[in-house]
């Protein structure tokens, strides 16, 4: 496996799905009852298959990863080849995690204890699995809107 298996309610939001990869395999709703009783190490394979299947699709189409956490932000652009990254480091006890830290950083852009970096990182052999780690570490699929209004500031000329 590749990724990740789908959890119990991802799977039960791709339930038509999950009937269409099994149907394309030749394998209808008495037979896959039958696997999962008599050879539940195939049915295993098959959710795999699966989800590595859904995450590939869903990774391939990721363009903005954001990830949160206390005194960091971090702000990814993924292009063809390589990611951008704007982050934001607070050099204070605020939380940006939180309403009241967010708040605080909309009205102190500019203040000392906000330090704005940036960096290019070219993908690995394997970018959707690039884009998975970030996933894994607590990054979030976003439109990217904090990361353009960011990327703007740092950049304005």
């Amino acid at each position: 496996m590749k990724y990740a298996r789908l959890t119990k309610e991802q799977f039960e939001e791709l339930h038509q799905e999950f009937i269409n990869f099994l149907a394309t395999q030749s394998i209808d709703a008495k037979e896959w009852k039958t696997i999962k009783e008599t050879k539940p190490e195939v049915a295993e394979q098959e959710l795999d298959v699966f989800s590595d299947l859904v995450w590939e699709g869903v990774l391939s189409k990721v363009k903005y990863l954001e990830h949160i956490s206390g005194q960091h932000m971090h702000l990814f652009a993924l292009a063809d080849t390589n990611m951008h990254l704007v982050a934001i480091k607070l050099k204070n006890d605020k939380d940006l995690a939180t309403k009241e830290g967010f708040e605080w950083l909309r009205k102190n852009l500019l203040h000392d204890d906000v330090e704005f970096l940036q960096a290019n990182k070219t993908y690995s052999e394997d970018k959707n699995l690039d884009i998975f780690k970030l996933i894994q570490q607590g990054a979030n699929i976003t439109k990217g809107e904090l990361y353009t209004y960011f990327n703007d500031l740092v950049n304005a000329d």
